[in-house]
């Protein structure tokens, strides 16, 4: 018999800092919270391994859980390509008595929020300004012009889906956003 845990998703348009806030929760809460790994259609790249970075699907495999309901949340994000998070990991972290932290998009961080109700807490990362966003993205040296537009576009996109969540942590600051983040986390799960 499982205990049922607890989910915490953290969602945020790109640029927002959301991967650098669930690290310092991974690492700040050791051993309380263990992260939830995806499945994908992708292939791996170099350094990946699958079960710990991913767990890589064929896609006819990917379409074959859907059909069995296999998935708590997954999306089509281009033709062919999956990716979702299967019940089963959940089930696995919770059997090793964890609470599950998950670096989901909007739509997916939604949806695993419909799908668990109460025992999930939906928190959306922002970041103030458009401009900052724009200037973390570029910084990263990996967008050309034509990429950083379809980006922020997504941005503003994603934006629109904030309310839905049950909280909004600010990411103008870093330390503030990690300790607001961390607070969070301990009420909830406390």
């Amino acid at each position: 018999m499982s205990r049922q845990g607890k989910l915490i998703i953290f969602s945020a348009p790109s640029g927002s800092g959301k991967t650098t806030i669930v690290r310092h929760l991974l690492s700040t809460f050791d051993g309380q919270l263990a992260f939830s790994i995806s499945a994908c259609t992708r292939s791996p790249r170099p350094n990946e391994v699958d079960g710990k970075d991913y767990y890589f699907l064929s896609p006819e495999a990917f379409r074959e859980k859907i059909e069995m309901g296999e998935f708590a949340e997954w999306e089509e994000v281009y033709p062919g390509s999956y990716y979702g998070t299967l019940r089963s990991e959940i089930e696995r972290l919770w059997n090793q008595g964890k609470d599950v932290l998950f670096d989901v998009d909007v739509k997916g961080g939604l949806k695993l929020k419909e799908v668990y109700g109460d025992s999930a807490l939906s928190v959306f990362v922002k970041v103030s300004s458009e401009e900052e966003i724009y200037r973390r993205l570029y910084s990263r040296g990996t967008e050309t012009p034509e990429s950083m537009e379809k980006r922020m576009a997504k941005v503003r996109y994603e934006a629109g889906f904030q309310d839905q969540f049950d909280v909004i942590v600010v990411n103008d600051e870093l330390d503030k956003a990690l300790e607001d983040a961390a607070r969070l986390v301990m009420d909830f799960i406390s």
